[in-house]
């Protein structure tokens, strides 16, 4: 691994102190009145909050009622009060489920995003209205533009005054922050923030976070620095490659990847992968979920958290290199 790949990974890893929130006294905790609370991060340039790990909402859209609800009370069980969704999940599916499980009972103790895939700015406020009205909402903690594919893409949106609406909704409270995601290109989140540059709007990036991302058409090379310089929150998704990291994946018993020397745990271990990404400054990292047991194994590692050391980063990422590339980290588009 070359030398300044190195020093730009400590360079990063330097930050995350800074983004971290003390923790309470000895023998004290973080509490609310739903009980002990996860460790909190800073929001960027926001004056908010956020837990260290925050629950995925597209797989409270497809999974089974049952799974939806049992997740939702053990993220709040496990102290989690970030809580991710967009209204294409499972076509306002998740939302409406939020609707039904967390926002009646837990609305005023949790931080709630949602997201608009839209490429006008009339049917981004749609989009909102109708994000408000599936969870009974009267705003949103924050909103992104969601799933920045390319340059282009970036263009025609804010051509299409994709801005004006994120910003009046802002202006409207509708949406307390706002903010933009994508998982395909990093030159995509780069044209975004080279088209706000002036003006600064947004307070969030949401991107694509792992230990084999640093070589393969890089967002921690290409755009996490850049968010920093603006100090924006960064929302980590896709720290397991979307399931990729292990032997097999399945969809309602539907066989959807499988590999015969899965990284995981060939390679490295869960807890190696998800502390190599909170080791770097990510003010959540986002892990979607099924069903419980698979929550209640990243919410043990959030609370045992301890941060790599430079040695460590790097030893990781040199055991996992060879393994680099759009196979496993398919949602990448080159």
């Amino acid at each position: 691994m070359g030398n300044s790949r190195r020093t730009f990974l400590k360079h990063l890893a330097l930050a995350t102190g800074a983004i971290m929130v003390p923790a309470p006294g000895i023998g004290a905790t973080r509490t609310d009145k739903w009980g002990e609370i996860l460790p909190l991060r800073k929001l960027g340039k926001t004056d908010q909050k956020v837990t260290m790990l925050g629950l995925g909402g597209y797989h409270i859209g497809w999974t089974s009622e049952k799974d939806a609800r049992e997740v939702i009370e053990t993220a709040m069980a496990g102290g989690i009060r970030f809580f991710d969704t967009a209204e294409s999940y499972d076509k306002g599916g998740s939302e409406r489920r939020y609707g039904k499980y967390l926002v009646p009972k837990y609305r005023d103790e949790v931080f709630i995003m949602s997201k608009s895939t839209a490429k006008n700015g009339q049917l981004a406020l749609e989009h909102l209205e109708g994000s408000l009205q599936r969870m009974g909402c009267d705003y949103v903690d924050l909103w992104q533009v969601h799933s920045l594919s390319t340059p282009e893409d970036v263009d025609e949106r804010v051509n299409n005054e994709i801005l004006e609406v994120f910003e009046k909704a802002k202006s409207q409270g509708k949406a307390k922050h706002i903010g933009f995601t994508g998982h395909q290109n990093p030159f995509a989140h780069q044209r975004m923030l080279e088209k706000t540059a002036s003006k600064d709007i947004f307070e969030t990036v949401q991107m694509p976070i792992n230990v084999l991302d640093a070589y393969f058409h890089s967002f921690i090379e290409h755009v996490l620095p850049l968010s920093l310089e603006r100090n924006l929150g960064v929302l980590a998704m896709k720290t397991l490659a979307d399931g990729r990291f292990f032997a097999e994946k399945k969809i309602n018993e539907k066989l959807i990847w499988s590999s015969d020397d899965p990284l995981i745990p060939n390679h490295i271990s869960v807890e190696e992968a998800l502390f190599f990404v909170w080791s770097l400054p990510v003010s959540v990292l986002i892990t979607g979920a099924e069903n419980k047991l698979m929550l209640q194994e990243k919410i043990e590692l959030a609370n045992r958290f301890v941060k790599f050391t430079q040695s460590d980063r790097m030893n990781l990422m040199t055991r996992v290199h060879e393994k680099a590339g759009g196979k496993i980290e398919y949602y990448k588009k080159v």
